[in-house]
Formats: C-alpha cells, structure tokens, sequence
C-alpha cells in the first residue's frame, strides 16, 4: 500500500506562508494583512493560521507585537539556524554567490572539526576513508561521499555545534557538490584529499589533517570560482 504522509493543517499554513516569504509577495519588512483576510488568503481557520504564524515567528521570520501589524522580519540579517535550514533547501541558495560563501564558510570550520574528529575516533574516519579509492568516477557519487564524510566529521568531534550547523545542508550541499563534482579535475582534487586525509588518520595525525584541510578547502574555493569565471 503507497501511504502518503499529509501536511497538518498549521504545516501546510505555514508552507504556505513561507512561500510566500521567499518568492516577495511579502517582502522583507512589509505587514502581513490582518488576520481575518490572511485567513482566508491562505485558507485557514484563524486558530490554525495563529498556531502557524506562532512557528514562523519562533524561527526567525515574523516579528509579532500585540496591537500592531504582524511583519516580516529581515531574515538574511535577523535570521538563525532555523531559517538557514529552510534556506538551504530553496534556489535561492543556489546561486554562485550563496556557494561562494558556503564554501568560504567550511574553510572556517571543517579543519577544526577535521583535527577533533581524529583526535576523538581516527580509527572510524580510516575505516570511512578506506572505502574512498573505490568511488565510481561520477558526479553524484562524489556528491554523496563528500557530504558523507564531512557529516562524519562533525559526528565525531565532541563540539555538537558543528552537527547543528551542518544538519540541515544535506539537500543543498549534495546538489551543489554534483555542479562541482561535474568537472573531472575536481573529482581528483577530491580524491587527492581522502588519500592524504586517510595517511593523517592512520597516524593520528591530528594537526596535519587539519592543516591539510585547510588548504584543500580554500584550494575548493579557488577551484569553484575559476570554474564560474570560465563559465560566464
């Protein structure tokens, strides 16, 4: 049997709502229509559109003040992990911008919880890394493996702000690395890394893994944006 999971009434309000959001028909900073009339825009009962503009408004989209109109917040710049997580999972946080700054982003904290992650478990990142020489020469497998180790990486280190950071990317991080993985440079880059990264491990090398990574993810970096300047 093909069961179908179906959004609850304050899910599907608030996807809704959040749709709108994002595509500006609410634009950052305007007012939301009152109440009534939202209600039935969105085609809700108003307790249920209160229980989800309740849950927007706790994740960072909504500003609401009693006696004044409900407003949209500025998200890029008021906006915590809640909102990255739905971000990550739009085209708007696809562009070549938003990758650039990702990237930027893991060349900050991916050797810290590299070198942890040894230091804690070398053993299990040797036994991940070993399955390494014998990825299929695609794109997609690149993609998948990438995040699986990088994931891994945050799931071993004792610091559980890295986990947090990193658990809502699967979705936009598989889709961007299946770009990157695309060309055949980067795909040995790539592999040039797990072979060096695994040597590290094997030792328990901590401090070199991270120094190795480091210079791998601004080398990452460097790759992607020659990529985009060819591409234009």
């Amino acid at each position: 049997m093909d069961w179908q999971t179906l959004q609850k009434p304050a899910e599907m309000a608030e996807s809704r709502l959040l749709e709108a959001i994002l595509s500006g028909h609410f634009p950052i900073n305007s007012s939301l229509p009152g109440e009534r009339d939202l209600a039935d825009l969105v085609g809700v009962t108003r307790p249920t559109l209160r229980e989800a503009l309740q849950r927007l408004a706790r994740d960072g989209w909504l500003n609401i003040q009693h006696g004044k109109p409900t407003r949209v917040r500025d998200y890029w710049q008021e906006g915590g992990l809640a909102v990255l997580a739905v971000l990550a999972q739009t085209s708007v946080c696809q562009s070549p911008d938003f990758v650039t700054h990702l990237l930027e982003f893991r060349v900050l904290v991916a050797p810290a919880y590299t070198r942890q992650a040894i230091e804690a478990a070398a053993e299990e990142v040797v036994a991940l890394l070993e399955t390494y020489p014998h990825l299929e020469e695609n794109s997609s497998a690149f993609a998948r493996a990438d995040w699986d180790l990088h994931m891994r990486l945050t799931q071993l280190t004792p610091n559980p702000i890295f986990r947090f950071l990193f658990n809502g990317f699967q979705k936009l991080s598989i889709t961007i690395g299946e770009q990157y993985f695309a060309f055949p440079a980067c795909r040995q880059h790539s592999r040039n890394f797990y072979a060096e990264l695994l040597d590290c491990a094997r030792t328990g090398a901590a401090f070199d893994a991270e120094t190795l990574t480091r210079r791998i993810m601004e080398e990452s970096l460097e790759l992607w944006q020659k990529m985009q300047k060819e591409a234009k």
